[in-house]
């Protein structure tokens, strides 16, 4: 890529070696021997008079040190990407690469058919998309890994800027014709003549759910569970079943008179929140601005 000739090559094959946890990985990766990939280290560590990896059977760990020139390193990686991207959208080109991290629920629909609408806009974005869970979304923008993280978030992240915050309440979701749709909110306590479809227990979605039964002493046993969202919400289009979710996860699926969501009323509407996040103390490439700014105010238009 152009973006490495604006780069130390000590430092990038150090994060090449942070990024692989071995040395033969990364020479392999690189396509560099690994001879010179050790001596590009060592000068780094003579340098700097830290000792930057520790050597154990089964790779490389970083030190302290290692720790906090990685940090530099990725942001160092990450800015000239940024210039090179930019150097080529002055010459008019209507092009980038945006890389996405997501929580499962926004993935499902919502994302996918919001960079379908911005590529034909921009037909020459493209795009890659890691799907994991909330923590491993900010670690993937932490690490540089992805320029923007779309994730359900409680408590602030190290190294994270929140670009675009918006409450993330739990709602009850049902099919259009369940007889709890008539009511414009539910309680738990109504909630409990129906059988449940809900989330693995490891969520935040399900925590704050069964927080809620527990202080209405009420108590639901699952009729099924699944760490798969979109297995639950198909579930329940045939019979009696509810479950839980955030409005966006479903947006598309209301919209086409599929499903229908109504407010739990027993459940905190302040407990989790939609949090759009980048790197602290990074510059995006314009190309990537483009599309935050396209993606926040989807987000935000049915506040």
């Amino acid at each position: 890529m152009k973006s490495q000739h604006l780069q130390d090559t000590a430092l990038r094959y150090f994060l090449e070696v942070v990024r692989c946890g071995s040395i033969s990985e990364a020479s392999q990766r690189l396509n560099v021997a690994s001879s010179a990939i050790s001596r590009q280290i060592s000068s780094l560590e003579d340098a700097l008079d830290t000792v930057l990896f520790e050597r154990k059977p089964r790779g490389m760990e970083l030190s302290a040190g290692g720790e906090m020139l990685a940090a530099h390193a990725r942001k160092v990686a990450l800015e000239a990407d940024r210039v090179v991207a930019d150097l080529q959208a002055l010459k008019g080109l209507r092009s980038g690469r945006v890389r996405l991290a997501s929580s499962e629920g926004f993935a499902i629909d919502f994302l996918p058919r919001l960079i379908n609408a911005f590529q034909k806009k921009y037909p020459g974005f493209v795009f890659q998309l890691f799907v994991g869970a909330p923590a491993a979304v900010s670690r993937q923008v932490r690490e540089g890994n992805a320029d923007i993280g779309l994730t359900f978030a409680r408590l602030p992240e190290p190294e994270i800027k929140v670009v675009h915050r918006q409450p993330g309440p739990i709602s009850l979701v049902m099919r259009h014709d369940h007889p709890l749709a008539r009511f414009r909110q539910v309680s738990v306590s109504q909630i409990r003549a129906y059988p449940m479809a809900l989330p693995d227990p490891t969520t935040t979605l399900r925590q704050l759910f069964d927080i809620a039964c527990s202080r209405q002493h009420v108590a639901i046993e699952p009729v099924m569970t699944s760490n798969y969202i979109q297995s639950l919400h198909n579930y329940l289009l045939d019979n009696d079943a509810l479950s839980i979710t955030g409005e966006v996860t479903v947006r598309y699926r209301i919209a086409s008179g599929e499903l229908t969501i109504r407010p739990i009323r027993d459940c905190p509407s302040d407990g989790r929140f939609v949090e759009v996040q980048t790197l602290a103390g990074r510059t995006l490439p314009r190309s990537v601005e483009i599309f935050l700014d396209y993606l926040v105010a989807d987000l935000a238009k049915d506040l």
